[in-house]
């Protein structure tokens, strides 16, 4: 007898066991009543990709070349991107062995990634304490916002406008300017 009361009470335990686990209440986030919450969780992937830098580099300076200036007005040399060269007013070129053209520059960075270039919008040159101003600053992209091809390079040619007083002391006359590149 003892045998089948213990039978009986192993037989109850079996079966009551899984009502007892599963009678536990409910999780974080489970509906009431359906026993545990379900939960799912998405674990996303977070990447960041670090790119080479924008780099301008100089191929060739701004050059107005030999030019006299008017003795009746004032008057203006330019340059535009492509090198050409022309004049206003009374300032004459000098054509016998004079170099003269634009600003040439290679820009290189992430292969088609769009880009912004700034200009001066304008400088002053110096031949000891007489100056001239160049304006206009002008490039063969046109606007102000390019793309790189697909090696990750671009050509950048500049131009401008040289302005030459009556009677400009004489002298050669020097100064820089700053292009600037960065990702657009």
């Amino acid at each position: 007898m003892l045998k089948n009361i213990i039978y009986i009470i192993f037989t109850l335990l079996i079966w009551l066991c899984p009502a007892i686990i599963y009678a536990q209440p409910n999780g974080p986030g489970g509906p009431p009543g359906n026993g545990p919450g379900i939960q799912t969780v998405a674990v996303p992937y977070v990447t960041a990709k670090i790119v080479q830098p924008i780099q301008i580099n100089r191929l060739s300076d701004l050059e107005f070349g030999d030019i006299a200036a008017g003795t009746s007005s004032n008057g203006t040399v330019i340059i535009d991107p492509n090198g050409n060269r022309t004049s206003t007013g009374g300032v004459v070129l000098m054509t016998v062995t004079t170099n003269y053209n634009a600003a040439s520059f290679t820009v290189n960075g992430y292969p088609n990634a769009a880009f912004s270039i700034v200009l001066p919008s304008s400088i002053d040159i110096y031949s000891n304490s007489y100056s001239m101003l160049i304006n206009n600053f002008t490039s063969n992209i046109g606007a102000t916002v390019s793309v790189l091809n697909a090696l990750g390079q671009a050509n950048i040619n500049v131009g401008a406008t040289l302005n030459v007083d009556i009677n400009q002391s004489p002298g050669l006359y020097t100064g820089s300017f700053d292009v600037t590149v960065a990702y657009y």
